[in-house]
């Protein structure tokens, strides 16, 4: 792995990855288990993957944690999941301060249950000074929901005057966004085999790059993190503009 991470250009890192944690219940029942031991496996994935990419000198890692659509499934799993979120958070709030890593969260974050919701407000609280990496978990969230709350935002500001309907620019949805003070995803990986987006991000991830792997999310390790980034570095970002374009800069 040393070898992978030290092939990697420091001076070409992707400033901020996202990842779609797909593939913990496929894992589970692939090995006869509960699909909740998946979601326990995966846990430790994340505490992998967050060291890996604090390592390599990524400065924001959003992590795909719980979308608006996973509400629908069993409660028996929904509960499982919500416990063992906060559980992990809580254990690794520790780890996060000394790695110097700060937490944060984006989504409806008011559908969570208020237990859960305020020792989930107490880590982020806890690791509020740190200046390393970022690290954001998605939680109840759906890029359509996130949209549709900044549409709302924006049609309350035009009624009542603080806002013109000719002010509305690209510029100004992004700061109506629940990513608002964070960059674009230059990179999003997407583990378990399936090759869409799922609702994430979508504004966001308008110009990032997109790496797929048929690897479920438990046994996904930082080298293949690594080798993710890597095939980052070797493509080229135009932007909309062509390779002369970017050579003649």
């Amino acid at each position: 792995m040393d070898t992978i991470l030290s092939q990697i250009d420091p001076h070409r890192m992707p400033a901020h990855v996202a990842v779609i944690m797909d593939g913990n219940g496929r894992w589970a029942k692939s090995r006869g288990l509960n699909r909740s031991e998946g979601h326990v496996k995966g846990v430790s994935t994340v505490r992998t993957i967050t060291e890996a990419a604090s390592q390599a000198g990524v400065k924001y890692l959003t992590l795909y944690t719980f979308s608006t659509e996973n509400w629908n499934r069993p409660q028996e799993e929904v509960d499982i999941l919500m416990k063992l979120i906060v559980t992990a958070i809580e254990r690794e709030t520790p780890d996060l301060i000394k790695n110097r890593v700060r937490l944060t969260a984006i989504g409806d974050l008011g559908r969570m249950p208020d237990e859960s919701r305020e020792r989930l407000e107490r880590c982020m609280a806890d690791t509020a000074h740190c200046d390393g990496m970022t690290l954001v978990l998605a939680l109840s969230y759906s890029s359509r929901w996130e949209i549709t709350e900044a549409c709302r935002e924006i049609a309350r500001e035009v009624a009542s005057g603080q806002a013109g309907i000719d002010t509305i620019s690209p510029e100004m949805i992004a700061r109506h966004l629940s990513t608002r003070n964070i960059p674009d995803p230059d990179l999003l990986i997407r583990t378990g085999g399936d090759v869409r987006v799922s609702n994430f991000l979508l504004w966001q991830i308008a110009y990032a790059e997109l790496y797929f792997t048929s690897t479920f999310w438990p046994d996904f390790s930082a080298e293949e993190f690594y080798k993710a980034i890597l095939q980052y570095q070797q493509r080229e970002r135009r932007f909309g503009q062509t390779s002369e374009q970017l050579t003649s800069k």
